[in-house]
């Protein structure tokens, strides 16, 4: 599979797209289609598809972050930070930012340019049209969730491991009260391997089930970003999504784990640290926190 994907970053480099020639035969692209396409119109398309899929990266990590960062200056969202007496500071998010940069564009650029190659040669298609519909968008999508999950959970107990947590995982955990912008803050390995289960789920999709537009898979990684900075936020609101699905893990499952560096494996659900008992301390944390309330309230 190597030698074909080379071959083909080869060929693909040195073609340019005519959008005319890929469409069917009397076929009229509606509006989305159109913008999708334009994109790529006589222009090469592995280097657009990259440069896309990079600047909506960019573009989602930092803007799903930027109202968690106005919460921290706002007094009244005080009350629905998790951890209330760690405060994020500016030497804090630029230790952050510039570790993020220097992954975004010197690990995780290169490797998006190495990915449509790949992706074409599972089946996952690009200019095709028609585009896929909103039901099977969100049924890929919700499989790549557990597919992505039950990866995450595995690998993270993995890199909980003595030698691998103190050269890879600690990096980590340098944030034992996470903000958004920490989500990809991490070892060059993690991330490699950990975005393995973000691409790999409709990569196996593809090769077992049936093919895959890259239009999904953008809508996947977009929530996927949205999943993970959540999670690392610090917040928890009403309105946070495990208020509503028990199962959603969500800032106030995976806090916990960067607080006290134990349970909590899981990144999208709850399911596997329920079923495997890696969330019993969590429980217990839990009841405590409870229990105090209840005892401050009955002594108000």
């Amino acid at each position: 599979m190597l030698e074909a994907a080379i071959a083909s970053v080869r060929e693909m480099l040195s073609t340019t797209v005519d959008v005319a020639q890929t469409l069917p035969v009397g076929y009229e692209p509606n509006w989305f289609e159109q913008a999708w396409l334009s994109l790529f119109d006589g222009r090469n398309e592995l280097l657009t598809f990259t440069l896309v899929a990079f600047l909506m990266h960019e573009t989602v990590y930092f803007g799903r972050y930027l109202p968690f960062l106005i919460c921290d200056y706002i007094p009244a969202f005080r009350k629905y930070k998790i951890q209330e007496n760690k405060a994020v500071t500016g030497a804090m998010q630029w230790k952050c930012l510039k570790s993020l940069l220097f992954s975004h564009f010197i690990i995780e650029g290169p490797l998006m340019l190495g990915f449509l190659p790949v992706a074409k040669l599972a089946g996952i298609r690009t200019l095709e049209v028609p585009l896929p519909g909103l039901a099977e968008m969100a049924l890929q999508i919700a499989v790549f969730f557990v597919l992505e999950d039950f990866w995450h959970y595995w690998i993270h107990r993995l890199f909980h491991w003595g030698p691998l947590y103190r050269g890879v995982h600690k990096i980590h955990h340098e944030f034992s009260s996470p903000f958004g912008m920490t989500a990809e803050y991490a070892h060059p390995l993690e991330t490699v391997i950990f975005g393995q289960g973000t691409i790999g789920g409709p990569i196996l999709y593809c090769r077992l089930v049936g093919s895959v537009h890259a239009v999904t898979m953008f809508a996947w990684i977009w929530l996927r970003l949205f999943q993970a900075i959540d999670a690392h936020s610090g917040y928890d609101f009403p309105w946070s999504l495990h208020n509503f699905l028990p199962f959603w893990a969500g800032a106030d499952h995976h806090d916990y784990h960067h607080a006290s560096f134990v349970n909590n494996f899981s990144s999208s659900f709850r399911w596997w640290d329920t079923l495997f008992g890696t969330d019993a301390k969590y429980h217990a944390h839990k009841a405590r926190q409870a229990e105090k309330k209840k005892n401050k309230i009955k002594d108000n």
